[in-house]
């Protein structure tokens, strides 16, 4: 029994490459948080498990640039049994908030802003958010982007929870350059 569809699979995956920042204004970042966010700049490469229903392997590529005023854009795709995921996005310290952001768009339709904090010698970025599938049923979406090591890896953890029937898809891509 299948009990998610393609679009399904593919919206849930949407949070795994990074609730990247959507900032309204430019903002002027310290200097070590900006180098902090630069020393992820690179192409990354990740592979994990999509689990749920089925269990289906994730295979997906990053790649971060620098970009006007201490930003780093993004841009990502996963694929998944036959599907392909896109998205695309920036992140930035904003000093004046004293924070770090992310906001992220994707070709399913999802967009997301996620709130970045310190946490060793990295961000870890939390995003939590209500939707609807395909058919109209109310889904939780979070997902926890940790940019780790100073530049050596980005993990990522999503889980999507069909609320009506508790029934959910998990995955974890690690990704390294």
């Amino acid at each position: 029994m299948k009990l998610f569809g393609p679009l399904t699979r593919v919206a849930a995956l949407v949070g795994l490459l990074v609730a990247t920042p959507m900032a309204a204004a430019p903002a002027y970042a310290a200097a070590a948080d900006v180098a902090l966010l630069k020393s992820y700049v690179g192409d990354w490469k990740g592979r994990g498990q999509l689990i749920g229903a089925e269990s289906e392997s994730v295979v997906c590529r990053l790649s971060l640039n620098p970009g006007n005023q201490d930003k780093i854009n993004y841009s990502g795709r996963c694929s998944l049994a036959g599907t392909s995921l896109s998205v695309n996005g920036t992140l930035l310290y904003n000093d004046s908030a004293k924070r770090y952001e992310a906001a992220m768009t994707s070709n399913v339709t999802f967009t997301g802003v996620a709130i970045g904090k310190k946490q060793g010698d990295g961000v870890v970025f939390n995003l939590r958010e209500r939707n609807k599938d395909e058919e109209g049923n109310d889904l939780t979406i979070t997902a926890a982007i940790a940019l780790k090591g100073k530049g050596k890896r980005i993990d990522v953890e999503f889980q999507v929870v069909f609320n009506a029937t508790g029934e959910m898809l998990k995955a974890s891509v690690p990704f390294s350059k």
